[in-house]
């Protein structure tokens, strides 16, 4: 049985993965602060300690630690974002080093949001424009991160995942209250791009890059076709059979984001993401239309 260790996987992504490859028979360990559960071992995401012995056994390390981006962009969440995702990174290359058998593939995590906004422009792995400004920095430090360590003995692959649409966790669940609420209509103009992944299809884009064993490096995890806000918006409440919904002018989403403590950002940049490099190595997606995809995530 190979073992998979999911750092960082007590949050939505970590369990998305966790059932998932638990249901194709891998062994599954979760490195976590707050161990709840017969398969989690301790860990501070800084600092090497007894979790270190769990990567001798295993065959997959996937990291997913970071503090979550939704949040104020104040200068203590900007360090605590910038810090969780460094210190994880770099100590666990460190550990994987002191392996006497390491894992065979190290895939960590990233953001489709490295790309800057752009409405008309494809951001492929290869011709995407990588911008500058707080969040795009971030993923670029956490790249930087992982590729400045050499572990000669592992495979590495960094994921640029893009929105994950999911039942019990992620962006759906708020825009689903809010559409709920009458509030489900446009965000901003309703033009910017939506990259998205249903959440079958990222853990099947996972495990088609640990099967594939000549594949490494950068991989956008996003539907070949990104919808626009107001799209998803409609779509989400035809699904829902809500007939209308209140749209939110910039200035209101710059209130609502002050108010609940959050950034715009997260819906107003356009994100215009096409994963090359996954449909050239052959893997198909069980949901790349929105329609079929929210219909299946939005059962009452």
């Amino acid at each position: 049985m190979k073992t998979i260790i999911i750092a960082g996987g007590s949050g939505f992504l970590g369990q998305v993965l966790e059932n998932y490859f638990n249901r194709k028979g891998y062994k599954i360990k979760v490195l976590t602060r707050n161990p709840r559960k017969y398969n989690n071992i301790f860990w501070n995401g800084k600092d090497l300690g007894n979790w270190t012995n769990e990567l001798e056994e295993a065959e997959i390390l996937i990291n997913l630690t970071g503090k979550s981006v939704d949040c104020r962009y104040n200068e203590k969440n900007k360090k605590l974002i910038y810090n969780s995702r460094i210190n994880s990174t770099n100590i666990l290359g460190l550990a994987i080093n002191l392996c006497e058998n390491p894992p065979n593939i190290w895939i960590n995590s990233s953001t489709a949001t490295i790309y800057k906004h752009a409405l008309k422009k494809e951001m492929t792995e290869e011709k995407g424009e990588i911008g500058d400004d707080f969040s795009m920095n971030i993923a670029k430090s956490w790249e930087e991160a992982f590729y400045s360590i050499t572990n000669s003995k592992t495979r590495k692959i960094v994921l640029r995942t893009s929105i994950v649409m999911g039942k019990n966790g992620g962006a759906l669940i708020p825009l689903k209250s809010l559409t709920k609420f009458g509030l489900g209509g446009k965000q901003g103009n309703g033009n910017q791009k939506v990259s998205w992944i249903h959440e079958l299809d990222f853990a099947r884009a996972i495990e088609f890059l640990i099967k594939n064993k000549k594949l490494q490096g950068n991989f956008n995890l996003s539907v070949p076709k990104p919808t626009d806000n107001k799209t998803l918006m409609k779509t989400i409440r035809g699904v829902l059979k809500m007939p209308f919904g209140v749209s939110h002018p910039k200035w209101l989403l710059d209130f609502g984001a002050k108010l609940i403590g959050t950034e715009t950002e997260l819906v107003l940049k356009s994100r215009n993401v096409i994963p090359k490099r996954l449909l050239d190595a052959g893997f198909t997606y069980k949901y790349a239309n929105i329609k079929n995809a929210l219909q299946d995530l939005i059962k009452n």
